[in-house]
């Protein structure tokens, strides 16, 4: 497939996006534990949407985001009442577990990335216009993400039973159908989700609203705007 240029977001554009801060991390990142402390620090975005009423389950989750121009940082903190880990391998249906997700594109293409994350750090990953036409990408590349995850136990006497938090550090080279020197001033689409497929209580949150009779994150018409600063 051909690599696509990528446009950026003219300064003066008052269209409105998730702005995400830039952070003077060094570009090969060799302390994910200095990451998840700086995310920390951010504000953090919730992540709410229901877009299905048949599924009334809604764990907490927020997170946040941001970047050194050559990677993107994100944070995912959850409390939920039951944790699936049953995929442990890149490209496993890791949907089916406890899972936390960033879909993306980038300028005029019409395709996006996936890229999706059980509770463990497990990534499955891909490329295309629909959730029918995915290009997996090869297991070695998603080797080059670096994630940090925790889990907890809370008080036995809280409906939402546990607490975790995943750091994901992703380099551009992920983005492998686009030509990307630098994240500053780009223009981008995406949404974040949460999900749990085969949880004894399945649910499907995401940031940006969706509109469609059955759950379906594949769905980039309603993706948000995203502006890296």
């Amino acid at each position: 497939m051909a690599n696509l240029a990528i446009d950026k977001l003219p300064a003066s554009s008052s269209q409105p996006a998730l702005h995400v801060p830039f952070l003077p991390l060094e570009a090969k990142i060799t302390n994910i534990n200095a990451v998840s402390q700086t995310l920390d620090r951010l504000p953090r975005q919730v992540m709410a949407v229901q877009p299905w009423p048949a599924f009334t389950y809604q764990p907490e989750v927020k997170f946040t985001v941001a970047h050194n121009f050559t990677g993107v940082f994100l944070k995912y903190y959850v409390t939920e009442e039951f944790v699936r880990i049953s995929h442990f391998n890149p490209n496993d249906l890791v949907y089916q577990d406890s899972c936390v997700e960033f879909f993306i594109s980038f300028g005029k293409d019409l395709n996006y990335y996936n890229l999706e994350f059980n509770a463990l750090g497990v990534c499955r990953a891909g490329y295309g216009p629909d959730r029918e036409n995915r290009i997996l990408l090869e297991p070695t590349q998603l080797n080059c993400i670096q994630t940090n995850t925790t889990l907890s136990r809370l008080d036995t006497t809280n409906k939402q039973n546990f607490h975790w938090q995943l750091t994901v550090v992703i380099p551009v080279s992920i983005f492998r159908h686009h030509r990307i020197a630098s994240l500053n001033g780009m223009k981008a689409k995406g949404n974040f989700y949460k999900c749990g497929d085969d949880l004894p209580q399945p649910h499907f949150l995401s940031w940006n609203y969706i509109q469609a009779p059955h759950p379906n994150f594949h769905l980039p018409a309603y993706f948000g705007d995203i502006f890296f600063e």
